[in-house]
């Protein structure tokens, strides 16, 4: 892409309706613009980086053996009825008639219609087990949307809802989950950490929230210090397997971390006292099992190995897709602007001509751009004939983890510039080991999507 050709509506100053950084910084990138209260419409560069979250999110639910639909946004009230939820669920669901007064609600969750789904269709316990997810629009009528994407009306979620036969196999899609979220949100740079919860409107005997820390947060946290030393990594581990799926909610989750609403000060307390630690910290997803809660009023019942007919046990497990970009951003700027994770940058590499028209400089990046996608990277060049000032404080604020910077004084040495976002540090290279060392970086990024 050639930024002389893209829509990237930056400002220059910061927006006066913005009361964190998150919020300022998408709007002075030029990423969303608010419609209304709670609600954006996503422009280029913020659409990008939420496409590339959908696509780490699909790629790991569907590596952990997870089935993608869609569900409609609106769905019949007699649905939830059925479930009792209807009048519980409060003033957040928006509650509409069509044209034949035929009760309709914009879905804030799908608990109800998936559980529909699978009764219409699945009848035996071989089957099982079963989790279908999808990634979709959704609307809670927040009394006081703000902070921008962090809590807005309109959200784009990804929910996910597990059958199985036994409370045994429905804990081990529960894990399987938590394991699933762990490699998405490191895949994102980010470090989410498990936190007992509690169910809510959805219920549950078991549930945690994935928190980022941050400043920002809106829920208070206390936790061991330890669980912040923890990584997932590049480990491989088999889905299917109860012994490892458990292993790893046993490792992320045996020393203390919860948020505010299921606090235990006297199990903190049992904490060393240099590992206690309190913090802000944003809900980025959640896991739930909540057995039969569902599937009893609504009939989702299967014939089990005895002939029997038996509820299925269920879970529902969800990501904030929309909400993880302001996370990340929340955890990743400073005062220039945003910085990308590798994993969910909307570009690759910036490139900046110093001197546009130049034949020499005009060259040299053309082909910096032919080669990068030549290797499967993705560039924006900044073609526009702009002083460098302005094209650095652009590249800065959009926050792309890596610059190129061509000169004509550069290119007398056949030396470009490449400049790590993060640090700050440049070093002179030659523009094909630039390419190099960026394939190098790139590269296990890349992999990770490969299934």
């Amino acid at each position: 892409m050639r930024l002389s050709r893209y829509f990237l509506p930056v400002l220059k100053e910061d927006p006066k309706e913005a009361q964190i950084v998150s919020h300022r910084l998408m709007l002075r990138a030029g990423m969303i613009k608010q419609q209304t209260a709670g609600i954006y419409s996503w422009l280029p560069l913020g659409y990008k980086v939420l496409d590339r979250i959908q696509t780490i999110v699909h790629e790991e639910q569907q590596r952990a053996g997870h089935i993608p639909l869609l569900m409609p946004t609106l769905q019949p009230a007699d649905l939830w009825r059925e479930s009792g939820r209807y009048d519980d669920y409060g003033e957040e669901m928006l509650r509409i008639k069509d044209r034949h007064k035929r009760d309709l609600l914009y879905g804030p969750t799908n608990e109800e219609m998936i559980t529909d789904i699978f009764r219409s269709h699945v009848s035996s316990y071989k089957d099982l087990p079963l989790t279908l997810y999808h990634i979709q629009w959704k609307f809670r009528d927040e009394i006081r949307p703000r902070f921008g994407v962090m809590r807005g009306r309109e959200f784009l979620m990804k929910d996910g809802y597990n059958f199985d036969l036994t409370k045994e196999d429905a804990l081990h899609a529960y894990n399987r989950h938590l394991v699933s979220y762990l490699r998405s949100y490191e895949r994102m740079g980010l470090q989410a950490i498990p936190m007992r919860a509690d169910g809510g409107p959805i219920g549950g005997d078991y549930t945690h929230e994935f928190l980022v820390l941050a400043e920002t947060g809106e829920s208070e946290v206390f936790y061991d210090s330890e669980i912040t030393d923890l990584t997932f990594g590049d480990r491989e581990i088999d889905y299917d397997s109860v012994e490892q799926c458990q292993a790893v909610l046993e490792e992320f989750t045996s020393r203390y971390a919860r948020t505010d609403e299921t606090h235990d000060q006297a199990i903190f307390d049992k904490v060393p006292e240099e590992r206690r630690r309190t913090a802000r910290g944003i809900e980025v997803g959640q896991i739930f099992y909540f057995g039969t809660k569902y599937s009893e009023p609504m009939g989702a019942t299967v014939v089990g190995p005895d002939g029997a007919r038996v509820p299925v046990h269920m879970g529902s497990h969800g990501i904030g897709v929309s909400r993880l970009l302001g996370a990340i951003i929340e955890a990743n700027h400073d005062e220039k602007g945003i910085i990308w994770p590798e994993g969910v940058t909307p570009f690759h590499v910036g490139i900046v001509n110093l001197k546009q028209g130049d034949p020499s400089t005009d060259s040299a990046c053309e082909a910096l751009y032919r080669e990068l996608k030549a290797k499967g990277l993705d560039p924006l060049y900044d073609d526009r004939d702009e002083r460098a000032g302005a094209k650095f404080a652009t590249m800065d604020l959009i926050g792309l983890p890596w610059r190129i910077t061509v000169g004509p004084r550069g290119l007398a040495n056949n030396k470009v510039e490449l400049t790590n976002r993060r640090s700050g540090e440049s070093e002179e290279i030659a523009a094909q080991d630039a390419v190099a060392r960026l394939d190098e970086i790139y590269r296990p990024v890349l992999a990770a999507a490969k299934l």
